[in-house]
């Protein structure tokens, strides 16, 4: 019996046609040929733009007929297409009048927003043929990638040490030693690096595809060629950047992003995804036609009542993410990272524009956020929201969630990088903060894995510039030293920049010790910033957005010269993973409510069981009970954390503990390299069991457990125990 569908119906030139299948949207894949669909509710025509591979002209092009049309979907089977070598692009017709929100243009060529491989970028920093009658290239992509078993790997969210990382900045420098640096193959390459530090979880900067030569100018300052580099400017949402992958001029990119995520993956290593539902590359009403604004303006992107855009992302349009048909097209494009690359999770810049409804008004719960909260497909995957846009909305510890978003936690840098340096009156914030930020999120009935905790971010200074810089250096930008954040609550120790002074560059690295040793003792999920663990530098840039060079690339020269913080920050992470105390995901209570003798926490200041309060106050301390840990289901060590960012030593007194454990020292910046952190089950029994002097800007954290010579006795009774039991067993 022949199948219906496998004749054509129609014919134009010399191409076989058939009434195509609405959804789904896109070029798909069907036997005998490739079904075409495309969605614009306004347009009046449409035709189907057939290219040769790299070729400059179309060779055809191929009206959709009326009867092609279902409801506002152009649909069309073209049959016996050699569609491994092909490209494609439409013509939409219809009227043009801005103040109505209409700009089609039939004589511009839109690719596919469906389209899940682009050509045309396969370079990176290849010049762009602007002659090109069409930029950005739709192709159809055969997938027959082996996964070999592999799936999400579903960490729960508390236990993640998130890894945030530019995929061509982590291996383009010459020191990074890869075969393919600034590739997705690299980042394979440096996966062993990965483990031993122990983060379990890459966060990438935007992979989708966009255009590195999207405003690209020539420095004033060094003469050098500025790029879009970070692509916060997608040209298409469901196609990865070829530019980033070493088989990129073969097109063989999505297999390339599958391999590296199936690697990570074996080596259990989460993925999360940045991307950006904000805006797309096209801009303002003087950008490029690239593929929206073509094929239905008025429903792609929020306008003024006079056509134009609001500019809610700050670079020149903003997606109406709330219309059902661009909502749809968003939980499409998720669905797809999610089922078909396996993608563990999503990091959502400027989140909040995805809750504004037509007319640019926050609303009261949002379609979109609540969909992607409910959505089968989703129901694993992490959600992060950056819970703010550059139109003045900011809802970090509101944030519509639905018990399934999470936030990065912009109070949380602030406060913990103010009370670092030493300000005052943060002692009540800092005692949120390392909670989990119960005052943002209890409220809401989050629990602390709400919170991702972070102290820098690829937007702002690194954590070595953090306290090397009291302002930022951002001349080499062009722009006059005009962009990136003035807020930064950064201290340069005594000097601007880079110094010889010794004094000043132990002081530095304590403060990055401090910083580190907070950020992994504190409840919620914590985000390091990649080349931060060696005290990368990227020379008081606090914007290097359009900086594809020295300044963005991590120098991996840094591993050797600043070990000391490597092997600090490897240590610590060791440590978070070794005490479950330090991860739970619902808010403390402040009191016993296991019956152990002591609050799940309790604070303390230099007298233990009273902390200083007061606005001077620039001292905390707090104990983690232990057997509170993870809602009672698992017993840790009693774990103790004291934090002085005065300029003075002061003593602490500890909080007493049960007669048959001891404290011991696992942790002290203060201390010189060696003896600054203690490796998990090697920690040092104090002598002085009632104060420990905490040096000036210092942290230390101890832990209570049997001194090693109750611990034999322990396990010769427990011994003793166990061989006559197996004796009367036996009798």
């Amino acid at each position: 019996m022949i199948r219906i569908d496998l004749h054509p119906t129609h014919t134009y030139k010399e191409f076989k046609l058939r009434t195509g299948k609405a959804l789904p949207f896109g070029a798909t894949i069907v036997p005998g040929g490739v079904n075409f669909s495309i969605y614009s509710s306004h347009a009046t025509s449409c035709e189907l733009v057939l290219f040769k591979k790299h070729e400059p002209k179309p060779f055809a092009t191929i009206p959709f007929f009326d009867e092609f049309r279902i409801g506002n979907v152009f649909a069309m089977v073209v049959f016996d297409l050699d569609y491994e070598e092909i490209e494609y692009g439409f013509r939409i017709d219809g009227p043009f009048d801005p103040s109505q929100g209409h700009r089609f243009d039939k004589t511009k060529i839109l690719m596919d927003p469906y389209a899940k491989a682009i050509g045309g970028r396969d370079i990176w920093g290849k010049d762009p043929d602007y002659s090109d009658i069409y930029q950005h290239r739709a192709r159809i992509f055969n997938d027959d990638f082996d996964w070999e078993n592999d799936h999400p790997l579903e960490v729960p969210t508390e236990d993640l040490i998130i890894y945030e990382m530019h995929v061509r900045g982590f291996t383009r420098h010459p020191s990074s030693g890869a075969k393919h640096p600034g590739t997705f193959a690299a980042i394979r390459e440096k996966i062993p690096y990965l483990k031993e530090l122990g983060v379990n979880c890459v966060e990438f900067l935007p992979i989708h595809e966009f255009d590195e030569f999207e405003n690209s100018r020539i420095s004033p300052v060094n003469g050098r060629r500025l790029m879009n580099y970070w692509g916060y400017s997608n040209v298409g949402f469901f196609a990865p950047k070829a530019g980033y992958a070493a088989s990129g001029k073969f097109g063989m990119q999505v297999d390339e992003v599958k391999a590296l995520v199936k690697e990570l993956h074996k080596n259990g290593i989460e993925v999360i995804l940045d991307v950006v539902f904000n805006h797309t590359a096209e801009g303002n009403e003087k950008g490029p036609y690239i593929s929206y604004r073509g094929i239905d303006n008025r429903t792609y992107y929020l306008l003024t009542p006079e056509g134009y855009y609001y500019n809610f992302s700050g670079c020149g349009n903003t997606l109406n993410c709330n219309n059902p048909i661009v909502r749809n097209m968003i939980l499409d494009c998720l669905r797809y990272w999610a089922a078909d690359y396996h993608i563990d999770g999503f990091r959502f810049d400027l989140a909040s524009i995805l809750g504004r409804d037509q007319n640019g008004a926050p609303m009261h719960s949002p379609p979109l956020l609540e969909t992607l909260a409910f959505d089968p497909i989703l129901g694993k995957c992490k959600l992060i929201a950056e819970a703010w846009d550059a139109g003045g909305l900011y809802q970090v510890g509101s944030f519509p969630a639905w018990g399934r978003w999470a936030e990065w936690n912009g109070k949380y840098r602030d406060d913990l990088r103010k009370f670092l340096k030493g300000e005052p009156g943060l002692v009540g914030a800092m005692s949120q903060r390392v909670q989990g930020s119960p005052d943002l999120y209890r409220w809401q009935n989050r629990g602390s894995s709400a919170s991702v905790n972070f102290i820098t971010a690829h937007d702002g200074f690194t954590l070595k510039d953090m306290v090397s810089y009291n302002g930022k250096h951002n001349e080499a930008n062009g722009e006059n030293n005009n962009d990136g954040s003035n807020d930064n609550e950064s201290w340069n120790c005594g000097h601007e920049g880079e110094t010889d002074n010794p004094h000043i560059n132990r002081l530095r690295n304590k403060q990055i010790k401090n910083a580190v040793t907070m950020l992994l003792v504190s409840q919620g999920t914590p985000m390091i910033l990649s080349g931060d663990e060696m005290g990368n530098t990227q020379g008081g840039n606090n914007n290097a957005y359009c900086q594809d060079n020295e300044i963005s690339w991590i120098d991996w020269g840094f591993r050797e010269k600043n070990s000391e913080i490597l092997d600090f920050v490897k240590n610590m992470i060791a440590f978070r993973k070794a005490h479950p105390a330090l991860r739970n995901c619902q808010h403390f209570q402040n009191i016993d409510y296991m019956g152990s003798g002591y609050p799940d926490i309790s604070w303390h200041g230099t007298k233990a069981w009273y902390a200083d309060w007061s606005e001077s106050s620039r001292v905390l301390a707090f104990l983690l009970c232990g057997k509170h840990a993870k809602g009672g289901t698992a017993m840790d060590n009693p774990i103790y954390v004291a934090m002085n960012m005065h300029w003075e030593m002061h003593g602490f007194e500890l909080p007493q503990l049960p007669t048959d454990i001891a404290w011991y020292v696992c942790v002290n910046t203060d201390a010189e390299a060696g003896q600054d952190i203690w490796k998990v089950g090697q920690e040092k029994e104090l002598d002085n069991q009632k104060e420990f002097l905490v040096g000036p800007h210092s942290v230390i954290i101890l832990i209570g457990k049997r001194p090693a010579a109750r611990q034999s006795d322990t396990q010769k009774t427990e011994a003793r125990k166990n061989y006559q039991n197996k004796i009367k067993k036996n009798s």
